[in-house]
Order: structure tokens, then C-alpha cells, then sequence
């Protein structure tokens, strides 16, 4: 397989941006390259500053880094969300594409950097994650706007030449396997891919294997996380947030947890899925000091079973 495995901020517990106790992006990447990853993900808009290139050049050229993908992780839905999140993807856009660009493998549908774009903020969707039974649904109207933001959202990727793909996320509007089937008749593949988690996927009721075999020819990126049962089921039986679960720790290193990477490393070899891979375990960033160990521990299992850094 030509494959890699790149690292995420949110391994570092960097998923809110205005949570007080993110650590700095200049320890990230420090521990990032410590790990021995080739490549990271932006983070939120704003923690990795997207106005002063020559200073993120700078410390991604000392830690031998580059970035595999800039996000929009924030409220699509809403009207007045929108015209913000457009000047995030100019803002992102216009970093990425000026910093030194990834290898592109043999048979990778589009080369990086890409723009990972997820629907989050949403209290009534937030507390039913992971319950497809008594998560709300969007009616038609609601559906429609969603969409036509997302559409508006890639549209301004696709301008700077930056491949746009869709995540679906745990406590968002895009969740389940209704809503990813919707969104993938919604929007053609020709204006955007999708970025399948295994985790989320997992989280929400579903087999990662059967849906990374499903969406192949859709398939531009994939996260990697990995689910502990115990605290999980814990998660399930009580009214949370998802990020609460994940602070009180419902994500694991890879290999540690319910999702059988074995499995998911043979259906990757079955698609022929070349490209990247980026190792995700949302965590509390006041836990920050197990964060390398977490790390190097999800990638020496990889290594283990086939996988190249």
C-alpha cells in the first residue's frame, strides 16, 4: 500500500480554539516530528496562525513537517456562520497552498493539502451522538441550506486548486448513514471527496470496513482513531457531550480499543487506497503530557501490522 500516517492537533487535545488550555502549535509539531510523522493537520482556524507564513514555514521546516490538510470544524448550518467560515477557507487556502506540498503516491485520487470540512456545533446533535435513534433530523429546508453552505464552502477551496473532503462527525448535523448517503447524492465528487473516519464511523453505529469499501471511489483521505469499549458503553448510557466522552477518555491509541485495524488494513489493500492517513485521538488538553506516549504507541502498532510513517 502507498500509504503514510500523518498526526492531528486534537492528538494534542486542540479542537476548540477557545478552550484556555491548548498547548502551543510550536510544541505540537515539536512532538509531532518526535513521533516521527512527515506531516500534521492545520488544527482550528486561528491556533496555527494562517497570517504569518514565513514564522509557520519556519517552525514546520525546523520539526521536518508538512501539513496534509487545513478544517472547517464549526456550524455550516447556520446563516449567519457563513460569510466567517468562507474568510476561514481563504485564510487557510491562502497558507497551505504557499507552504512545501506532500510526495503524491501512485494511484492517490488528488494530491494535498486538502480542506476537511465538518458541520459541529449543534447542543440538540451534540448530546445524541452516537444515537442514530434519537438524533433530530434536518427537514428538507434545513437540508438544503446545509448543503448549499457546504457547496458554497468547497466552491472557495476549489478555487485556490485545494481538494475540498467531507467528514462526517460525531455531534454534528452529517453523522449517521442516512445523512452521509444524502450528502453523497447532494454533492458530486467532482466538487468534493470525503475523508471517512473510523472512528466516527464506529461511534455512530457503523462498520468502518463496510463504508470504506462503499465510498471508495469517493475516498480522498482517511482518519484513524481508535474507540475504548468501557468507555464507551459508559458514554452511551449517559447525556453527554461528545468531547465530554472523549476528555474522560473514549478515544485509546490505535490498537487499544473496538475497532479491529486489521480489518481495515486489508479493505484499504482491497481498494487499492493510496494517499494519506491521519492518526486522530481527541483528548483533554490538560492530559497533554500523555500525548507523545499516546502517539508513538498508535504508531508503532501501525507499523506493526504494515502500515509506513
Amino acid at each position: 500500500m502507498g500509504i503514510k500516517i500523518c498526526g492531528a492537533p486534537c492528538c494534542w487535545g486542540v479542537d476548540d480554539i477557545t478552550n484556555p488550555y491548548l498547548p502551543t502549535y510550536q510544541r505540537v509539531l515539536k512532538e509531532a516530528h518526535e513521533a516521527g510523522y512527515r506531516a500534521i493537520e492545520l488544527g482550528p482556524n486561528g491556533w496555527i496562525p494562517t497570517d504569518d507564513i514565513e514564522t509557520v514555514t519556519e517552525e514546520l521546516n525546523k520539526n521536518d513537517l508538512s501539513i496534509v490538510a487545513g478544517t472547517i470544524f464549526d456550524n455550516v448550518l447556520d446563516d449567519d456562520n457563513y460569510e466567517k467560515l468562507l474568510k476561514q477557507v481563504d485564510g487557510i487556502c491562502s497558507l497551505i497552498t504557499k507552504l512545501p506540498p506532500l510526495p503524491v503516491e501512485e494511484g492517490q485520487h488528488y494530491p494535498t493539502p486538502y480542506m476537511t470540512v465538518m458541520d459541529w456545533g449543534h447542543d440538540e446533535r451534540d448530546y445524541a451522538a452516537g444515537h442514530s435513534d434519537r438524533a433530530p433530523r434536518l427537514d428538507d429546508a434545513g437540508w438544503k441550506k446545509l448543503v448549499d453552505h457546504f457547496k458554497g464552502l468547497c466552491e472557495r477551496a476549489n478555487s485556490y486548486g485545494v481538494r475540498p473532503v467531507l467528514h462526517p462527525h460525531c455531534g454534528g448535523y452529517v453523522e449517521f448513514a442516512d445523512e452521509i448517503d444524502r450528502l453523497a447524492e447532494d454533492i458530486p465528487n467532482d466538487m468534493a471527496g470525503f475523508v471517512l473516519d473510523t472512528g466516527h464511523l464506529t461511534y455512530a453505529g457503523m462498520d468502518p470496513v463496510e463504508w470504506i469499501r462503499k465510498y471508495q471511489d469517493r475516498l480522498d483521505y482517511v482518519h484513524f482513531k481508535d474507540i475504548d469499549p468501557n468507555v464507551y458503553d459508559k458514554v452511551m448510557h449517559e447525556h453527554i457531550r461528545f468531547f465530554e466522552g472523549c476528555a474522560i477518555g473514549s478515544m485509546c491509541p490505535i490498537g487499544q480499543g473496538m475497532i479491529d485495524y486489521k480489518a481495515v488494513a486489508d479493505v484499504l489493500k482491497e481498494i487499492n487506497y493510496n494517499g494519506y492517513i491521519t492518526i486522530e485521538q481527541e483528548c483533554d488538553p490538560r492530559n497533554v503530557e500523555q500525548s507523545l506516549a499516546n502517539v508513538k504507541a498508535s504508531v508503532d502498532y501501525l507499523k506493526g501490522i504494515g502500515f509506513d510513517i
